[in-house]
């Protein structure tokens, strides 16, 4: 710290300034900042993560799709092919049910919006009584007008 003894401006008396000398302070910082950068490891770019091993396992295939769809006059349709009576429906429901569930395809069903509602409870009777376990309705905005 030093101290600066000027002329005063008129009273006869010195005036007495005083100035911090910063030029050691700043020696200082720039001493420890070097020593920071110095102590600081070394980054690495890479980072070193325990990945576990490439699956040999295929991927899961899409399931099997049966879309029944039961047009407005009561007509069941099993992808897209017109089955006779309620008996037919029974069969199909009958050959999905005695497969595996895990095998089981699934069962869409797509009812006009004009069809009578018994038709439809026929259908999803037949799919329980079958042990259908993978089935759901299916709104389709094409069909169901």
């Amino acid at each position: 710290m030093g101290m600066n003894v000027g002329s005063s401006s008129g009273s006869g008396e010195p005036e007495v300034l005083m100035d911090v000398n910063t030029t050691p302070l700043i020696d200082v910082m720039l001493v420890l900042l070097v020593m920071l950068i110095i102590t600081i490891p070394i980054q690495l770019h890479t980072v070193n993560l325990d990945m576990p091993p490439p699956s040999t396992n295929t991927p899961p295939q899409e399931p099997v799709v049966h879309t029944v769809m039961i047009d407005f006059d009561g007509t069941v349709y099993w992808d897209e092919e017109a089955l006779a009576n309620q008996a037919a429906v029974d069969a199909k429901m009958h050959e999905v049910g005695l497969l595996n569930v895990s095998d089981q395809p699934e069962i869409h069903i797509k009812p006009n919006k004009l069809v009578d509602y018994g038709v439809v409870a026929a259908v999803m009777a037949s799919a329980q009584r079958n042990s259908v376990k993978k089935m759901g309705m299916v709104g389709n905005e094409q069909y169901v007008k």
